[in-house]
């Protein structure tokens, strides 16, 4: 291992062997959106199954959630085992090249987001409550939602990730200089890979970096961050916040458990600690980008018995609701960033009313919200889902299926500072952009030697 190797080893991250699609495959039809979007919308998985239909495709080796709850399960994970296994035999995936990535997502809501493409060190994370670790979940993890996730990873031959992390970079001083050495490097813009995204989701682009110096430069920036990060959330750890999960927290947990399950029953084998499982592939972005929005994860409530949903959330701090004439101005004064305390639309089953909820609470609304909503479906028995999008919500209400709960925008700054003094947030507390803006699979990486 070469210095740089080491430097960026401490700083839990490593340089990985990225595969890419072949010469000539359809990117459009490859790439397809992150696992957990659309989870109760089944027209747009059978769309983009419809496109890809006869082509190559990252839907190959995902599972979908909206399906998670569908019979042959297991059959369908043993089709992504069988796929991973076909591609990696040889004409699917291009032979794999040691490097970073540098990557440009444009999507109609933002001009430009940036992100670079690295292996972050599992042994370096922990998603249990308490665990303060460089590399840290943003949101409480459930135990419950990793087995599924588990079983298609375990047997996995390839890794292809949608997972999102943040470095707190006020001084945007690794991205842009990023950039410029990626275009530099390649003066003729032959860029990797660069392809439109399905259905309206944009376009993205990204730059192999290879060089020795690019690695150093990279590990540089990061060794400044993780010096700043002591002097700001240490509180006396010696161990600095340098990453934090933005999207995919159950994605990352799964890959911790696997390794740990993993180590556990090939302890005292050599090579152990180089093994591929020890990592994992995920995008890295700025939390200052100006290309990264936080949108709130709304909820959705089947079966609710709305009556006893208002008795409880009338334990807010501060409770008070009236109705509302028009969804428009129920969004309206949700979204109003300059309310005091926080805000949530209430649309009942059928679409039959609005109401306008408030309550003094003056931090990030899940804190206060999701413990009552916890408490009522454990009591009441009826499902509950997280949605991105209010449009949906509002969809999901109408068609008379669902009690929607339309969330307040959330804050970034200071994302790192109450992660830091207090650990994860409540579940599905944000989320970074719309459904059509998250993380595209594209890239993939070994997990087996």
């Amino acid at each position: 291992m070469n210095d740089t190797a080491k430097r960026l080893e401490a700083l839990g991250c490593a340089v990985p062997e990225i595969m890419l699609p072949a010469p000539g495959l359809d990117l459009e039809k490859w790439a397809v959106v992150a696992c957990d979007q659309y989870t109760q919308d089944r027209g747009y998985w059978e769309k983009v199954e419809a496109f890809t239909k006869g082509s190559p495709s990252a839907l190959s080796i995902i599972f979908p959630e909206v399906y998670l709850g569908d019979s042959g399960r297991q059959e369908r994970i043993k089709a992504i085992h069988q796929t991973m296994d076909s591609w990696l035999a040889g004409g699917i995936l291009a032979p794999p090249r040691k490097g970073c990535m540098y990557i440009e997502r444009i999507t109609g809501e933002n001009s430009c987001r940036q992100g670079l493409l690295m292996a972050l060190d599992l042994e370096q994370y922990d998603w249990r409550p308490g665990v303060r670790l460089m590399i840290r979940c943003t949101e409480a993890t459930l135990p419950e939602r990793l087995p599924p996730r588990m079983d298609i990873r375990r047997d996995a031959s390839l890794e292809i990730p949608h997972i999102l992390v943040l470095i707190d970079d006020a001084d945007c001083s690794l991205f842009p200089a990023l950039a410029k050495r990626a275009k530099a490097s390649d003066p003729e813009c032959r860029d990797a890979y660069r392809s439109p995204l399905m259905q309206g989701s944009g376009e993205i682009a990204g730059w192999f970096l290879e060089d020795e110096e690019d690695w150093a430069f990279i590990a540089d920036c990061l060794e400044e961050l993780s010096r700043r990060s002591l002097k700001r959330y240490g509180s006396g750890s010696q161990e600095p916040f340098l990453f934090a999960v933005g999207d995919g927290n159950h994605s990352l947990a799964t890959a911790k458990n696997i390794w740990e399950e993993y180590k556990k029953t090939h302890a005292g084998e050599a090579g152990l600690e180089s093994h591929p499982l020890r990592w994992a592939m995920v995008e890295i972005e700025n939390l200052y980008d100006e290309g990264i929005r936080f949108e709130p994860i709304h909820r959705v409530l089947f079966g609710a018995d709305e009556e006893r949903l208002f008795k409880t959330l009338s334990a807010l701090p501060g409770f008070s609701i009236r109705e509302e004439t028009s969804r428009e101005n129920l969004a309206g004064f949700v979204k109003d960033g300059k309310a005091r305390g926080s805000r949530y639309g209430i649309l009942s089953a059928g679409g039959r009313k609005i109401s306008l909820v408030e309550s003094s609470e003056t931090g990030i609304s899940t804190t206060a919200l999701q413990p009552l909503l916890d408490s009522f479906v454990r009591e009441t028995g009826c499902g509950i889902d997280y949605i991105h999008g209010s449009g949906e919500v509002f969809r999901l209400a109408e068609s008379g299926g669902a009690t929607g709960i339309l969330l307040p925008p959330v804050r970034k700054n200071g994302l790192f500072e109450t992660v830091a003094r207090t650990g994860p947030l409540a579940r599905k507390s944000f989320s970074m952009g719309e459904a059509a803006e998250k993380r595209f699979y594209l890239e993939c990486r070994k997990l087996k030697r």
